[in-house]
C-alpha cells in the first residue's frame, strides 16, 4: 500500500483549480491549541488543508493561484528557541512533501496578495464547517484569522469550502484504499476483544488493548476519541467514563483506527458474559433494521428519500417491541436521537457537499441504535459503506455483527 505523495496532494490542487476558473484560494492550517498551562493539544491537521498539501505542521498556509497555474506554501515565523524544542518543518521538506511551486516566508506572501489584489478583488478561503456555532467548544482560530487578514486585503472574501467538499466527497482508488486499511484494522481489533473478552474486568483495559492493537499496527493511532461502555453507559451515545464490566450486561466499542490519516468508524454491541433475554430482543431488532437500511444504499437514491425510507424502517420496529406509538415522533427521537448516516474519510463525520442524491465514490456510515436509560440498556451497530456504480458495499462487513 503506497502512502500519500506529492502525486496526491498536486492532483488534488489541481482538482481545486479548475473549479476556481482562473481565481485565488488562500487558507490556513490549523494553529496549535492549549491543552493545560504550558502542554499543547496534540496536533492534528484540518482535513481540507492536508487533503492538498500533506503538511502535518501548525501555522503554515497554502496559496492556490489558478489563472498562473502555481501553489506556494507559506511558513510560519519560528524563533530560535521554540525550533530548538519543537520539531519543525523545513522548506526543502515541504516542497518534497507536497509538490507545490515554492515556499515563502510570511512577509512575502502577504506581499504577493496585496500585488494580487490590486487585479483581482475576490479571493476564496475555507472557512468553518457548516452548523460550526453547534459544535459546543472553542473552534481553532486559524480559518477565522485568516478570513480577517483576506478581507483587510481583498475587496471580495468567499468561502470555498462547498465546492472542496464536493471533491473530497467522491474518494479516490487510493482513498479507499487507506480507509480499507483502516477499517480491517479496527475490525481485528474489535474482533481480538470479542475472542478474549472474559479477560477484561475494567472498560479501560479494553481501551488499552484497542490502543495497542493500532499503533501496533501502523495506524496514525484512534481516529476519534473511543467509545468503550458498558451497561448502563451504552444508554448514553457519546459515553467516556470508565467503569467496571458487569456480568450479563451489554458491552459496546465504537470505534476506528486512522490511517495515514483516514478513519475507520465501527460499533459494536456485545455482552459482558451471557446476554439476557431483553438484551438480545433489543440486539436483534438494531441488527434486521440495519440490514435492512444498507440494502437501501445505490447510486440515485435521493438522500431525502433515504432518510424517509429510513424512520419508516426504525418506527415501524420500535412499534413492534412496544416501545413507542405510532406517530410518536418525540418518542422516536428519544429512543434514537441521533443521525443514521454521516459521510467519512479524512475527517470522522465528513461532509458529502449537501448532494441531492448518492453518488458511486462517497462512503458513509450506517448506525442505527435503540437507546433505553431507564433499562440501562444501549444497542448500536454501525458499518462503513460505499456506494458503488450499481449498488453498495459494506467495508466492515468481514466484522460479524452477532451479539
Amino acid at each position: 500500500m503506497k502512502k500519500p505523495n506529492r502525486d496526491f496532494f498536486e492532483h488534488n490542487r489541481n482538482s481545486v483549480a479548475g473549479r476556481l476558473q482562473g481565481g485565488l484560494l488562500v487558507i490556513a492550517g490549523y494553529t496549535g491549541m492549549q491543552l493545560t498551562n504550558d502542554e499543547a493539544v496534540p496536533f492534528r491537521q484540518e482535513a481540507t488543508f492536508w487533503w492538498l498539501s500533506g503538511i502535518e505542521f501548525a501555522d503554515w498556509w497554502l496559496i492556490i493561484d489558478a489563472g498562473r497555474k502555481k501553489s506556494w506554501l507559506v511558513e510560519p515565523e519560528i524563533d530560535d528557541r521554540h525550533r530548538l524544542f519543537e520539531e519543525s518543518l523545513q522548506r526543502e521538506a515541504a516542497i518534497e512533501r507536497s509538490g507545490v511551486d515554492d515556499v515563502l516566508s510570511r512577509d512575502d506572501a502577504k506581499t504577493m496578495l496585496r500585488q494580487r489584489a490590486k487585479a483581482h478583488p475576490l479571493v476564496y478561503t475555507v472557512g468553518y464547517p457548516d452548523h460550526h456555532d453547534h459544535f459546543g467548544f472553542t473552534l481553532n482560530p486559524a480559518p477565522r484569522e485568516m478570513k480577517e487578514l483576506l478581507t483587510r486585503t481583498f475587496k471580495s472574501v468567499r468561502d470555498f469550502r462547498l465546492d472542496i467538499t464536493k471533491l473530497r466527497a467522491i474518494k479516490q482508488p487510493c482513498e479507499l484504499e487507506w480507509m480499507q486499511a483502516a477499517i480491517d484494522l479496527t475490525a481485528k481489533a474489535i474482533t481480538d476483544v470479542r475472542n478474549d473478552l472474559a479477560k477484561y474486568q475494567h472498560e479501560y483495559q479494553i481501551e488499552a488493548d484497542l490502543t495497542h492493537a493500532f499503533r501496533y499496527g501502523g495506524a496514525d493511532g484512534h481516529a476519534f476519541e473511543p467509545i468503550v461502555s458498558s451497561g448502563a453507559g451504552t444508554a448514553t451515545v457519546h459515553y467516556f467514563t470508565k467503569q467496571r464490566i458487569r456480568k450479563g450486561t451489554p458491552l459496546m466499542l465504537d470505534i476506528g483506527a486512522r490511517v495515514h490519516n483516514y478513519a475507520a468508524d465501527i460499533t459494536r454491541t456485545m455482552a459482558a458474559g451471557k446476554p439476557t433475554k431483553r438484551l438480545n430482543e433489543i440486539h436483534a431488532a438494531v441488527q434486521s433494521v440495519q440490514k435492512d437500511i444498507i440494502h437501501l444504499l445505490r447510486p440515485g437514491l435521493g438522500v431525502g428519500e433515504y432518510q424517509q425510507k429510513v424512520d419508516a424502517i426504525i418506527k415501524a420496529k420500535l412499534v413492534e417491541l412496544r416501545l413507542m406509538n405510532e406517530g410518536d415522533d418525540d418518542r422516536y427521537r428519544q429512543l434514537m436521537p441521533h443521525a443514521i448516516s454521516h459521510g467519512l474519510g479524512i475527517d470522522v463525520h465528513e461532509a458529502l457537499g449537501r448532494p441531492q442524491h448518492f453518488q458511486p465514490g462517497m462512503v458513509l456510515t450506517v448506525e442505527p441504535g435503540i437507546y433505553l436509560p431507564d433499562e440501562k440498556l444501549g444497542v448500536r451497530i454501525e458499518d462503513d459503506i460505499l456506494i458503488t456504480k450499481t449498488g453498495h458495499k459494506n467495508l466492515s462487513a468481514k466484522l460479524p455483527s452477532d451479539l
